[in-house]
């Protein structure tokens, strides 16, 4: 299967680069925890949003995905530790958990900006626990879920994961390992195997959400 990534391997310790890719499209991927790259990312997206803009009935779409280590105790709800915006060719991986400075203001403005459609599997449930961990809101987020089901004419799809709804809509397979699932997405240093789990979940989001509105 062509879905892998290549390690850019900065010096760094403010962030990192990767070329994740799935068959025929790489994704430039930015992990970071610090404020100065989201901004400088959110830019830059913004910019490429409107520049790339479709038809005027054509939503400006981000794909939006979140994970937290998994919660092994009742009753204690573990923060979201990463943040996964996609539009495209481009992805960021923000982890909130060690910013110095709280969430940039840039992050705040980008998600609550109607402008943006915001897309991604039960979306519903990532913008509370945003809202809740960090009173992040998202303005304007669908869930692709209900898309596929308006198109297709079955109410069975608005219960369908990702992995169904890329078979589907983008005719593609891949896998979403346990292991990395249910892995360790606090930790400052995400492995390589997170980055592109991470990644992919985004951009398959944008994917699906642009094959959709394009029909």
């Amino acid at each position: 299967m062509a879905i892998n990534i290549e390690d850019h391997q900065l010096p760094y310790d403010t962030h990192n680069l990767y070329d994740v890719n799935f068959y025929e499209d790489k994704i430039h991927t930015l992990v970071t925890h610090t404020p100065s790259f989201v901004n400088t990312w959110v830019a830059d997206a913004q910019q490429n949003l409107h520049q790339n803009s479709n038809p005027v009935d054509h939503p400006l779409l981000v794909g939006l995905d979140i994970e937290w280590r998994p919660n092994r105790m009742r009753h204690i709800e573990n923060p979201v530790a990463t943040i996964q915006l996609s539009t495209g060719k481009d992805c960021l991986i923000f982890q909130p958990l060690h910013c110095p400075t709280g969430i940039p203001q840039s992050l705040y403005d980008f998600l609550s900006n109607k402008t943006y459609t915001f897309v991604g599997v039960g979306i519903g449930s990532d913008v509370e626990k945003l809202v809740e961990d960090y009173e992040l809101s998202v303005g304007n987020a669908v869930d692709l879920r209900g898309l596929v089901a308006e198109k297709f004419g079955a109410v069975e799809w608005k219960n369908a994961g990702l992995k169904r709804l890329v078979k589907e809509v983008l005719g593609k397979e891949f896998e979403k390992p346990k292991r990395v699932t249910l892995s360790r997405w606090d930790n400052e240093w995400l492995t390589a195997a997170q980055v592109q789990y991470a990644c992919i979940d985004a951009f398959l989001s944008y994917k699906i959400g642009e094959s959709l509105y394009a029909a």
